[in-house]
Formats: C-alpha cells, structure tokens, sequence
C-alpha cells in the first residue's frame, strides 16, 4: 500500500510544481479552516500572477492576505471583499482583478468542477450585474443563468484529522468550503492537525475520500480569531 501513502515530507514537496499564472483554489471562511502554511509557503515561493479563488481573502496580515500584500495575486475569485483593507483598496484602484460570485454560487461551481458538471443554471445573480452576458433560460416559470464550473491547477485545503491515504475529516464550521475545494483540484494538497493510523478514522464521518488527496502534511497552526467578541466585566 505504499504507494497510496500520500505523506510528504515538507512544505516545499507538497507545493512542488505550483508556478506563476496558476490558479489556486484555497478553503476556509473569514480565518477558520484556512490552509494557513500552505498559503504561506506560497509567499515564500514567491510565484506571482496567481489566479485565487477562496471565499474571501484572509485578513491584511494573516491568511491569503499575505499574497495580497506582496502582489503575488492578479486575479480573485470571492464572495466576500470585507474585513481587509488591502483587497478593498487593490480592488477600488484596479490593480486586482475581482471576480465577485454569490457564496452559495461559488460554492457549487466548486463542486460542479469537482464532481464533472461543466456548468449549471441557477437563479441566483438573474437580473442584477453578476448575470450580465451569461445565458438566460427559464426554469418553472422562473429565469435562471448559466454558471460555469470552477477547477485549479492547485488546491489547498485544511483539515482535522486524516490517515496516510489522504482520507480527510474536518472539525465543525472549519469544514466550510475545504470539501468541495479538495474535490476540484487537479493537484489537492491537506494539511492536518494530526495523521492517525489506517482503520482509525470511521468511514461514515470521513469528509473528503482520498482519492481527491494528492498530498497530505502535518502542520502546526495559529488558528487566528477574526473577531474576538468578549463581554464587558460588570
């Protein structure tokens, strides 16, 4: 079974072969459940020209941000622009490209990529500027417009828990977009908290099947709060 073992060694190795004008697909939503060292040694890599599609884009100092800050970014594909001053002011001046889609849209061109759906229709985005040039056709008396399905040259995923063949469990909300991002990679690579034993995971809880899973590494992680919300002491 060695060769379904799909551990590697380093950071390095894991991203192996991710070059500029790529595109990366990167789970998480806001700073929870993102590939945070994975995303970091993509800045150390120094590729530029990436094409990004995530949820949002981190924090100004943490997550995806980093790559924003440092120009290695030309396009974003997200839902969600709040929350970092960079992207909004990169945005506002042109000098990144965004590709703003529905969450619920983003995330079934994921899954469609994934799954082998070309594209679909859906109702959401009819009407307004996200339906603009794209296919009408009416469904139910209803008009819907056509989507087209997101893959990536790379994935970039984070997870719980895993064994050494790449079967994935993710950890509550942190599960977020990481599934369908795995399944839509050409090359998927996780990182985990922890890799345990062949046999050890229970089937019927395991999230994303190794057969996405190109690689696997352990990692240790910050696990940043976006928004720290305390009470006031009375």
């Amino acid at each position: 079974m060695k060769g379904f073992d799909k551990r590697v060694e380093s950071y390095a190795d894991a991203l192996a072969g991710l070059s500029d004008g790529m595109t990366v697909l990167a789970g998480g939503f806001g700073l929870c459940g993102i590939p945070e060292n994975l995303i970091e040694q993509i800045r150390v890599m120094g590729v530029k020209g990436l094409t990004v599609v995530s949820n949002n884009c981190g924090v100004d100092d943490f997550g995806l941000g980093v790559l924003l800050k440092d120009r290695q970014i030309r396009k974003m594909v997200a839902s969600y622009v709040g929350e970092n001053a960079e992207f909004e002011r990169q945005l506002m001046s042109g000098e990144l490209e965004v590709e703003l889609t529905p969450q619920g849209t983003l995330a079934e061109k994921m899954r469609a990529g994934g799954a082998g759906i070309p594209a679909f229709f859906t109702a959401t985005g009819y009407g307004t500027p996200v339906g603009e040039g794209k296919e009408v056709r009416e469904f139910n008396g209803r008009p819907h417009i056509l989507e087209h399905a997101i893959t990536g040259d790379f994935a970039i995923v984070k997870g719980w828990k895993a064994d050494r063949y790449g079967n994935v469990i993710y950890r509550h909300t942190a599960q977020n977009f990481n599934p369908c991002v795995a399944a839509a990679g050409r090359i998927t690579v996780v990182e985990v908290e922890k890799i345990v034993e062949p046999g050890e995971l229970e089937p019927s809880q395991i999230h994303t099947p190794g057969i996405y899973v190109d690689r696997l590494i352990v990692g240790s992680f910050e696990k940043r709060i976006e928004k720290r919300t305390v009470r006031t002491a009375a």
